[in-house]
């Protein structure tokens, strides 16, 4: 009788809600242990002998901070790659709108980055702890000499670098915002603004394992009929759909922490005008989530990417339909 009323979809969909509700309040309880996803960027040479340690110190740092329980490393490689797509330098890096950035597309909330510093017979290894959403800069720096063994200078560094983040995450870190948090924020930004009636069709997978529910596309939809927007399903109903929101989602195992099961999430969205078929928006946000079950850190993982992504996403089209007025 229910699934009449409602119809087979919309049911669906609400039980995609509560399974995705469930999901965020069993990651949260996981996150009674702190994991803080980190970028380790390379590190800067500036003297006449210590060409090529830049990328020593930073090979070294990485394999020594891996292992940090508390840490979760993004990949050299995929790192490296949105530096050059986002045409950063180490010296942009700290740059607060770059920082904010590297944080959305590497999913990264600490970058570390830094400088090996000759002077005379001193070596330096001088690194900068970065909260990508705090925009916060903290330090950290071991001495040596050019004839000290370059290894046991960055265990080191590695060691006090540990301890800061370890100390003082709380200046770096930005607290979780919350569902009603998010929600205050878009109804500022947007303001009286009406927004198109929208269609969403994300595609979303774990890597590894079938995917159950859609927990990015569900967000966008929980997030998008509180704030008052209208979310076509119906095919019937296709010709009043205004903007059309596709992508793609997928979640993968990053690592294990003891018990607990880091995934890391990433999502890519545009907003396509319907009647023109103009881009209105595009963009992709990685977001990395722990829980007991890496299925459920999976979906955690894409419900935070997408409700991150909503912040940029649901604004930009509500100037739309404003320039449209």
């Amino acid at each position: 009788m229910i699934l009449k009323m409602l119809g087979a979809n919309r049911c669906a969909r609400w039980l995609a809600i509560v399974i995705v509700l469930v999901c965020t309040t069993m990651s949260t309880s996981a996150q009674d242990t702190p994991v803080y996803p980190t970028a380790i960027l390379p590190f800067q040479e500036r003297g006449k002998d210590v060409s090529e340690l830049g990328s020593k110190v930073t090979d070294i740092l990485f394999a020594l901070l891996v292992a940090e329980p508390k840490l979760v490393l993004v990949e050299r490689e995929y790192l490296n790659k949105v530096l050059d797509e986002q045409e950063l330098n180490l010296s942009g890096v700290v740059n607060p709108s770059a920082t904010a950035r590297v944080g959305q597309l590497t999913g990264a909330k600490i970058l570390v980055t830094g400088s090996v510093l000759q002077s005379e017979d001193s070596l330096y290894l001088i690194a900068k702890v970065i909260g990508s959403e705090t925009g916060r800069v903290l330090g950290a720096s071991v001495k040596g000499t050019v004839r000290d063994s370059l290894d046991a200078l960055v265990r080191e560094l590695a060691k006090k670098l540990g301890d800061v983040i370890e100390a003082r995450a709380s200046e770096l870190v930005a607290k979780p915002t919350n569902r009603a948090d998010r929600l205050s924020k878009l109804r500022e930004a947007i303001g009286k603004s009406q927004l198109p009636s929208i269609e969403i069709k994300v595609a979303e997978r774990h890597i590894g394992q079938s995917t159950v529910d859609p927990a990015a596309a569900t967000e966008l939809e929980f997030l998008f009929t509180e704030l008052g927007g209208a979310v076509i399903e119906s095919p019937a109903a296709i010709p009043s759909v205004e903007v059309v929101i596709q992508g793609e989602g997928f979640s993968e195992f990053a690592a294990r922490h003891g018990n607990l099961v880091s995934v890391k999430a990433r999502l890519e969205l545009k907003a396509v005008e319907r009647s023109s078929g103009r881009i209105l928006f595009a963009d992709r946000q990685v977001a990395v989530a722990v829980d007991l079950s890496e299925q459920i850190a999976g979906k955690a993982a894409l419900q935070e990417a997408a409700s991150q992504m909503a912040m940029r996403l649901i604004p930009a089209l509500a100037n739309v339909t404003k320039e449209k007025k």
